[in-house]
């Protein structure tokens, strides 16, 4: 499975060239990415123009400390283990909040509950 469908794709791109252009905004995350075997969960929310492969958003590995950042959507494609890819989209997310009401959550509860 893809990691990103090219629907999410284009609002990532979206997201992202409001960002490049120095706008102010918090947009809802556009897909839920986790790793069904750890409690990895990425949130994001958007795409850098400049390098498609640079994801943003609420990151958190499941150590207790999410925190705002980029990831390369190729590492977390190239993560595998021994029954194939670790990383997975979650099919039924839909975001009900903003990005900075996620992320506050996530450090209240020391991990994303989304």
């Amino acid at each position: 499975m893809k990691l990103l469908t090219n629907v999410q794709t284009a609002e990532l791109l979206a997201n992202g060239a409001i960002s490049a252009r120095g706008e102010d905004h918090d947009p809802r995350p556009v897909v839920k990415l986790f790793t069904p075997v750890s409690n990895a969960t990425w949130l994001l929310t958007e795409l850098d123009p400049a390098d498609p492969d640079v994801a943003f958003g609420l990151c958190d590995l499941g150590l207790g400390c999410p925190e705002l950042g980029y990831v390369r959507i190729s590492e977390l494609q190239s993560v595998r283990g021994r029954l194939g890819p670790l990383v997975e989209r979650d099919l039924q997310f839909t975001a009900d909040r903003t990005l900075s009401e996620y992320a506050a959550a996530a450090r209240s509860a020391g991990g994303i509950s989304a």
